[in-house]
């Protein structure tokens, strides 16, 4: 394959992925009311929960399982930033913090 092949072959994926990722964002906004405080958004019981998942996941599919880490913790990251917020706007809950 050439350097142009691939890279058409990424911004492919890139389109699915961001398609994925605005399913996994509207789910997230739908739980965000139903969460009862911040500590039920960080819900560090579930990433760890979703990190142990996403590792088999990702050895099973024949990715380095340590990347795939790295990227749902981000990922991750981002979607409690969003969710608290949301949590806050629906809750009338206090500012959340500052990032």
């Amino acid at each position: 394959m050439t350097l142009t092949e691939i890279r058409a072959g990424i911004d492919a994926l890139d389109r699915d992925l961001v398609g994925l990722l605005a399913r996994r964002e509207a789910l997230v906004r739908q739980a965000a009311p139903l969460k009862s405080d911040g500590q039920a958004v960080r819900a560090p019981d579930r990433v760890a929960q979703v990190v142990a998942r996403v590792r088999t996941l990702a050895s099973e599919a024949g990715a380095d399982p340590d990347l795939i880490e790295r990227i749902y913790r981000g990922m991750i990251q981002a979607f409690i930033d969003m969710e608290t917020d949301e949590h806050h706007r629906l809750t009338g809950g206090s500012a959340p913090r500052t990032r």
